[in-house]
């Protein structure tokens, strides 16, 4: 059969760019070898899909070149998503720091695409893996497990590595090498991190101990929740940081950010233990860990001030170094992928294959955590589907 687009993958890019190339009068098909589309969406934000964030900016993406995602950014914002979301009348909410959820499920969103597909002519086949893809004089053909497929132009939405128990490979990658594109090393991001044996033996022991604080690497850092593993250290913070972090470099982690713990350990003298006073601002279980690791014992009024003021520098910069990740198996994203120089910003066509067009998660450009990632696929979805 042949078609004007051939979309690879039915994710959020993908099914974005199959709306708009089909409200433009393209026969589209998206095939994907999943048995539903948009699970991705159904699992984020706990089911609720974090859609979107208030904040978005370029500087909130990382890439080669950041400032590639600012053409499709620009012309297709959080503003005009959230009007979709409103227009099918799916309730939403902010939850902090700009960070957007559905009122009820997340396969709202996904239904809400699909009937925008439906309407706009899109032929969606699931449970159908693509295969090899050639150039041909008129655009590509494509193997699929429904038989050969031409199409005037193909859009690689096949996401990263990321969450591979759903079905994710790096298809997408080998596409672009098969036609020569360059590729940014990839690694998981948005992920748990992983620490040594002799860290973890206490660490382990603070397992479900969650708390607001700082983590930061080089000089970026992130003011949200830490939180304890068996295996490490997990919550938002720590993702965050995990899409900056490299291996052997160590983090900081300030235990109670924008306090002067030093002056309100003095302040505490009496007869109290250290853990004691920690705990009236940190969970039990960790302040109990650092009066440990603290070698210290007695009462606050029989510190020294030097001992007091070390103890304040450890909570200020607790200095952590992390072994790894968890690894693509929790990571929620795939940091590198196809290198930007090689796509076009406005279109996200390949420079030197027309027809060839790449968006969403398989391109160099990775979101920071709440709705950024979301907002670059429907972006880089909506950009390629006004240009096929």
């Amino acid at each position: 059969m042949t078609w004007d687009v051939l979309i690879l993958g039915a994710g959020a890019a993908g099914m974005m760019a199959a709306v708009e190339a089909g409200r433009r009068g393209r026969k589209v098909l998206v095939i994907d070898h999943a048995k539903a589309p948009g699970e991705k969406i159904r699992i984020s934000g706990g089911g609720r899909c974090n859609f979107t964030n208030l904040n978005i900016e370029p500087d909130r993406f990382l890439s080669r070149n950041p400032r590639f995602a600012l053409s499709a950014l620009k012309r297709f914002t959080q503003w005009d998503f959230i009007a979709r979301m409103d227009a099918a009348g799916i309730a939403w909410h902010e939850k902090t720091l700009g960070q957007l959820f559905c009122d009820g499920s997340a396969t709202q969103v996904v239904e809400m695409l699909l009937r925008d597909m439906q309407a706009a002519g899109v032929t969606l086949w699931l449970g159908c893996a693509p295969g090899e893809i050639r150039q041909t004089a008129a655009g590509f053909e494509v193997d699929t497990a429904r038989g050969l497929q031409r199409a005037r132009a193909v859009v690689v939405a096949t996401g990263g590595k990321s969450i591979p128990k759903m079905g994710a490979t790096g298809y997408g990658y080998q596409i672009a090498e098969r036609f020569g594109l360059p590729l940014v090393e990839t690694r998981p991001a948005l992920v748990p991190l992983t620490f040594a044996d002799h860290e973890l033996a206490w660490m382990r022991e603070l397992a479900g101990v969650s708390l607001a604080a700082r983590v930061s690497c080089g000089r970026q850092g992130f003011d949200e929740a830490v939180l304890f593993t068996h295996r490490g250290l997990s919550g938002p913070a720590v993702l965050q940081i995990s899409s900056y972090w490299r291996e052997g470099e160590a983090l900081s982690v300030n235990l109670l950010p924008g306090r002067d713990v030093a002056a309100e350990l003095r302040a505490a003298r009496g007869k109290a233990a250290l853990r004691t006073v920690l705990g009236r601002w940190l969970p039990e279980r960790l302040a109990r860990h650092l009066e440990d690791a603290a070698g210290v014992s007695g009462t606050m009024a029989e510190l020294p001030g030097a001992v007091l003021d070390r103890v304040a520098a450890g909570i200020a910069d607790w200095r952590l170094v992390p072994v790894g990740s968890e690894g693509y198996r929790t990571a929620e994203v795939t940091l590198g992928g196809v290198d930007t120089a090689a796509l076009d910003g406005r279109t996200m066509e390949a420079k030197g294959v027309p027809g060839l067009y790449f968006i969403g998660e398989v391109v160099d450009v990775t979101g920071w955590l709440g709705g950024y990632n979301f907002q670059w696929a429907w972006s880089s979805g909506w950009a390629a589907g006004q240009a096929v």
